[in-house]
């Protein structure tokens, strides 16, 4: 969903532009910070040739937690980061106690999936439909449908583009040359 800076919160686009200078310099540096899926800071070093592993599939980029961060960037900038918060609450909501399993639901519901949704993912009605019927008795899939259809937009729309990025390329060139 295409959205105008205006609906865009001024620390998204800074996130964005600190991530990318970041990875600009990530081959100089053997340290350095990186905000990962937990959203702590960790110290990670990138491999030379992990970007270039990047490049191989959508789901080798998504297990590198670098390859994660710069990706989740590359969205920020291009106005679609809700695609990957959607798809990483539905992950962390997998490993989530019973207990809580209600609470996490609605509230990935209600950010992403719902009419008006202050950070509404692109899924057709009938997904919709079906995964707030599944929210009646939470269980670890009732967002299986909805997440594999966001990966699979991901997957086939967002990750080309990023190969073609700027970002991406630059990187993948310095790990060439490292």
């Amino acid at each position: 969903m295409c959205r105008g800076l205006d609906a865009l919160p001024i620390t998204c686009l800074e996130r964005a532009k600190e991530l990318k200078a970041l990875f600009g310099s990530l081959l100089q540096k053997s340290d350095h910070n990186i905000i990962g899926q937990s959203k702590k800071c960790e110290k990670h070093r990138l491999n030379e040739d992990e970007p270039l592993k990047w490049k191989e599939s959508f789901e080798k980029l998504l297990s590198s937690q670098n390859g994660l961060c710069l990706f989740r960037a590359f969205l920020v900038s291009e106005f679609s980061e809700e695609n990957i918060a959607f798809y990483l609450a539905c992950e962390d909501y997998r490993t989530s106690k019973p207990s809580k399993m209600a609470a996490k639901a609605k509230r990935i519901f209600d950010d992403f999936i719902c009419c008006d949704a202050p950070r509404e993912v692109n899924l057709d009605h009938v997904t919709k439909a079906i995964t707030k019927d599944k929210l009646e008795q939470p269980s670890q899939s009732c967002f299986d449908l909805a997440q594999a259809k966001i990966y699979t937009l991901m997957e086939k729309d967002c990750y080309p583009r990023f190969l073609k990025s700027s970002t991406y390329l630059e990187v993948s060139r310095k790990s060439k040359t490292a």
